[in-house]
C-alpha cells in the first residue's frame, strides 16, 4: 500500500469517526490517534494528511451540495458514512486539489480503491460513478484549482 493510500485511509478512518457522532468531537485528536495507531513511519505525510483534513471539514458544506446535485436519488444523509466521506476525500481532490500534485483521475482511482477496501458491494461503482459525473461536468480548468489550497 502506498504512503498516499494508507494516508487518505487515515483520514477516511478519522472523518468516519468524526461523522459518526454527528461532528460533535474535535477531529483533530482523532486523526491525532489514528495517525500514531495505522500510520507509524508515516511522518512524512503528515502535512499532506491535515492539509487534506483540514480542506475536507472546511469545504464539507460545498462538497456535501455537489455530491446532493450529483447523486439527487441520494440525500446526503441517506449515504453510507463511509461512502458519504470517501465522496467528499475524493470530490476535495477533484476540485481543490493541486493538478501537479493529485490529477483528476488519481484522485478519482483513489477514492474508488477507498470504497473496495472500505465500502459495501456496491460502493465502488456508486463511488466511481458520482466522481465520473462531477468529472464530466468540469470545466477543464475547474477541476485541482487547489493552487490556494496547496499552502495551507
Amino acid at each position: 500500500m502506498s504512503r498516499r493510500h494508507l494516508s487518505r485511509s487515515i483520514i477516511l478512518q478519522s472523518l468516519y469517526e468524526w461523522d459518526f457522532y454527528d461532528k460533535k468531537r474535535d477531529l483533530v485528536p482523532i486523526i491525532e490517534r489514528n495517525l500514531a495507531e495505522f500510520g507509524p513511519g508515516l511522518d512524512e505525510q503528515a502535512e499532506f494528511i491535515w492539509r487534506l483534513a483540514h480542506g475536507i471539514v472546511t469545504r464539507r458544506k460545498e462538497i456535501d451540495e455537489v455530491i446532493a446535485k450529483a447523486a439527487p436519488e441520494w440525500p446526503i444523509d441517506r449515504i453510507a458514512i463511509v461512502d458519504r466521506n470517501i465522496l467528499r476525500i475524493g470530490l476535495y481532490e477533484l476540485l481543490y486539489s493541486n493538478l501537479d500534485e493529485i490529477p483528476p483521475k488519481v484522485a478519482i482511482n483513489e477514492a474508488i480503491e477507498l470504497a473496495k477496501n472500505y465500502g459495501g458491494p456496491n460502493a465502488a461503482r456508486f463511488i466511481n460513478g458520482v466522481l465520473g459525473t462531477i468529472y464530466r461536468e468540469l470545466d477543464p480548468g475547474k477541476a485541482g484549482d487547489g493552487k490556494k489550497e496547496q499552502k495551507k
